[in-house]
């Protein structure tokens, strides 16, 4: 990730991004379902809204354990995993927060994490957000506005 920017490289198509982690109890799983429906529910294919899971625990979620998790989803999200300093850049970047809620060395810390989805446009501006366990009905408006040029 040398010259460009975290939202930069979203520009091409209307995106979803989640930040979470593998072993989210709930927020994640239920973000990520929710965020399939609602694609699924306007008729959008991959194509026409990608959705991006990144991860912000980079101590336990490997490549091939996210890249497991989503598709357990939906084949087409796309999972993000990088190092801890990566992990730092694309949360500063959107303005996500996460933070470790226990001992580090207890394999089954939670993580506090922002549970928004951003909306970001084909040319790679923000768009908004949709919050955790927002009603369908503005959801859904929101991301007909996002993918209608």
């Amino acid at each position: 990730m040398a010259a460009s920017s975290p939202k930069s490289d979203l520009v091409g198509k209307p995106s979803l991004v989640f930040f979470g982690y593998t072993f989210c109890p709930d927020v994640c799983p239920t973000t990520l379902a929710e965020t399939t429906a609602w694609r699924s529910e306007l008729g959008l294919k991959p194509d026409d809204l990608r959705i991006i899971f990144a991860s912000v625990d980079p101590a336990r979620d490997t490549l091939p354990i996210v890249k497991s998790y989503v598709e357990g989803f939906d084949p087409s999200i796309i999972g993000l995993v990088g190092d801890q300093q990566q992990t730092d850049n694309i949360k500063s970047a959107f303005g996500a927060y996460s933070e470790i809620n226990g001992a580090a060395d207890d394999p089954y810390y939670l993580v506090d994490h922002t549970a928004l989805v951003y909306m970001i446009k084909a040319d790679g501006s923000f768009a908004g957000t949709i919050a955790y366990n927002e009603s369908n009905t503005p959801a859904l408006a929101k991301i007909k506005r996002l993918v209608t040029p």
